[in-house]
């Protein structure tokens, strides 16, 4: 069976269930469930269930409903992302709810339902929950499931497939209403075992946790199989009217377009992208219905919070792949996806609206190459294209079997513009200083590098970790991955000498992240001989890496920062060889010196641009760093007349402040240099040497 087919796995085991009390079991099936992107998007959906605790006050047994809660993820959540509420306090705000315009106020009531003093906010879905009289509730967004509640007629077709079983519901924004809608159908039909909500999704109940949730998989494999039937044998989207261009050259057409976009939309607020060329994307942007299904809106609320109502189509011909020709097209398109999401906004706002917020698009729709998105971080990004694949999926199954149908306009607004809803965005913490830039890291898997890299991404950076030694640069890539997140790194093996070399690794942090906005250039290499015993190949080494390959990276930060139009950060890390000569290391300190010198030209042309070039200085890092370990700590020691193990020491004591210097140490400059935070800085040096007077700059 293909991803659209192929049945939901029951990975529920009895052995491990049988280990957990009721909480324990609610977060297991919760886990189980947000595991399967087919059964709910990613902080889409909720479960609960109703557990006997004891009251801390007065001892006694009552009954508290766990829920996920607000902003949680289901595949994720751990039992502190559960909100908890006595259930008695609950069922009592039925006595003082006035009607569906009084939905904000009992919000607000929310928390004094709160049991055991629990700080997790409860979500907006908590009354869907708790006014079902099940024991165990799960809400879920399948895509088989909502592309029976996006169709027109998904009344009559939640009936054909299954019967009693399941009922249906129209549409309703989520709140205290939908919790007494489902109420009263349970008990107008207490042998149903669930509902349909009208774009929207699914509820299922029981009263056990391992049969809610093997009834949740059941009723999703039923619309899955429903669908393989249905379909089978169908045009999909009305057919392909193009072809998709091959894996490398849509590759290579969204790292062109990815900063382009990202320089027009990343004004006011750096954006970070996505690119997704899997097969649901591709049929969906070669297809016949794409522009009229797009026109269309996505259906159910977890979509459109993440990617707008509607993704922008750009003009792009796959058969006459002009790629220059779509980025001249793109102000236009831009400006015309502004104006139609101001006119939304206009038509659609109440009196006490929030102001509108980025009139720009988050999902742009390449024919014969993919989908990109773009947001203010690079999950939120990947999220909102996982969830606009969610919207293809969905789309894919109600205009085969039927006809889709978007949510309403202002029905969308009200969502998008809820009250409750700004009061969450109000309450996010305030970005890092580096949120939305990309930093690319040459010799980024060394001692100096890999600081840098911490350092950075602590702020708030994604990071491109770029080195020639591809095993260490895979264990620095898993270890960040960790710490941070697999959205914060990524890696490419490379050879900074190399022009082609260096032009595919920034495409390819086009294509990850969709740009660069700090070039960190690290790359190192060190050699120790008197002048007359260096070898024209020690000699050119040191050239070529040290100088040549910073030129070559820098050439490209360049050329791409330009096409960005948002200006740029290069940071080189030269030595205080570059202005202190030490002897039997000329290849060294010249290459060091054409560094620095460098740093000084590209300073003059990028002003203009807003590109600010600086450099630091380091001096005898040795923990951690790769240039020190062999023969050139050997040579350093030999040329000092000290013992190898000797050598750290003597380099403190050398030092004006008598202090080692640490990799962290350069990464604190780095990053006051990249960051803001010397945003009126360029052509600087700052030695971070611990003292020496031979590098003084003045």
């Amino acid at each position: 069976m293909s991803g659209q087919t192929r049945l939901l796995e029951n990975r529920w085991d009895d052995s491990h269930a049988a280990t957990l009390d009721e909480p324990g079991k609610l977060l297991y099936r919760s886990n189980l469930l947000g595991a399967d992107k087919r059964i709910t998007n990613y902080g889409g959906g909720n479960t609960s269930a109703k557990v006997m605790e004891t009251d801390p006050l007065t001892g006694e047994k009552v009954q508290v409903l766990w829920v996920k809660g607000s902003g949680g993820d289901v595949g994720t959540i751990k039992l502190d992302g559960f909100a908890t509420l006595y259930q008695e306090k609950l069922e009592a705000l039925k006595g003082i709810y006035q009607g569906v315009h009084d939905e904000d106020r009992m919000v607000g009531f929310l928390p004094h339902c709160t049991f055991n003093l629990n700080p997790r906010a409860a979500s907006i879905d908590t009354p869907l929950h708790g006014f079902v009289p099940f024991t165990h509730v799960d809400h879920m967004h399948p895509d088989a499931i909502i592309a029976i509640a996006a169709s027109r007629n998904s009344r009559e077709l939640t009936q054909q497939i299954f019967g009693s079983d399941i009922g249906w519901l129209p549409w309703r924004r989520p709140g205290f209403q939908l919790g007494l809608d489902l109420e009263a159908f349970v008990k107008a039909n207490p042998t149903a075992k669930g509902v349909v909500l009208e774009s929207h999704g699914l509820f299922t109940w029981a009263d056990d946790a391992k049969d809610c949730y093997e009834l949740t998989l059941a009723i999703i494999n039923k619309a899955i199989a429903w669908f393989a039937k249905e379909t089978e044998g169908k045009v999909i989207f009305g057919g392909a009217v193009t072809d998709s261009l091959p894996a490398e050259q849509r590759r290579a057409i969204a790292a062109k377009l990815m900063p382009e976009i990202r320089g027009r939309i990343g004004k006011i607020e750096r954006k970070l992208g996505d690119f997704d060329d899997q097969d649901a994307v591709l049929e969906f942007v070669n297809s016949n219905k794409l522009k009229p299904l797009g026109a269309l809106g996505t259906s159910c609320p977890d979509h459109f919070l993440r990617t707008k109502i509607r993704p922008l189509i750009l003009d792009f011909d796959p058969s006459n792949p002009d790629v220059d020709a779509a980025i001249a097209g793109l102000d236009q398109a831009l400006e015309d996806y502004r104006a139609d999401y101001t006119r939304y906004y206009e038509t659609c706002k109440h009196d006490n609206s929030p102001k509108m917020r980025d009139p720009n698009p988050v999902i742009f729709l390449v024919p014969g190459v993919g989908m990109l998105s773009f947001a203010k971080d690079k999950a939120t990004a990947r999220i909102a294209g996982e969830f606009y694949v969610n919207a293809i999926n969905v789309m894919r199954g109600a205009s085969t079997v039927s006809e889709y149908q978007g949510l309403p306009e202002q029905e969308a607004f009200d969502i998008e513009y809820w009250l409750l809803e700004e009061a969450k965005l109000q309450r996010m913490p305030k970005p890092k200083s580096l949120a939305g830039r990309v930093a690319f890291v040459t010799g980024g898997a060394g001692g100096i590098g890999r600081a840098t890299a911490e350092r950075l991404m602590a702020e708030g950076a994604c990071v491109v970790l770029a080195d020639i030694d591809a095993e260490a640069l895979e264990t620095a890539k898993a270890d960040f991955a960790k710490r941070y997140s697999a959205d914060a790194v990524r890696s490419v093996q490379l050879d900074v000498t190399k022009e082609e070399a260096v032009a595919s690794a920034f495409a390819a942090a086009c294509v990850e992240f969709g740009g660069v906005d700090i070039l960190v250039s690290n790359a190192g290499i060190a050699s120790s001989a008197p002048v007359e015993e260096t070898t024209l190949a020690m000699w050119d080494k040191n050239i070529s890496i040290l100088a040549t390959g910073y030129f070559l990276v820098s050439r490209e930060a360049f050329r791409l920062f330009r096409r960005q139009n948002l200006g740029g950060n290069i940071v080189f890390v030269a030595s205080k060889n570059g202005l202190a000569s030490s002897p039997n290391a000329s290849a060294y300190c010249t290459a060091k010196a054409a560094e620095i010198h460098l740093a000084r030209c590209l300073a003059l042309e990028g002003a203009e641009a807003g590109i600010r070039v600086n450099t630091v200085n380091p001096d005898a890092v040795l923990r951690g760093s790769k240039i020190w370990n062999g023969e050139w700590r050997e040579q350093r020691a030999a040329s000092s007349k000290i013992e190898v193990t000797d050598l750290e020491e003597h380099y403190r004591k050398r030092s004006m402040l008598k202090l080692n210097v640490f990799p962290e140490d350069i990464a604190e400059a780095i990053y006051f240099l990249a960051s803001d935070l010397s945003a009126k800085s360029t052509g600087n040096i700052i030695n971070v040497d611990a003292g020496n007077a031979q590098s003084f700059t003045r």
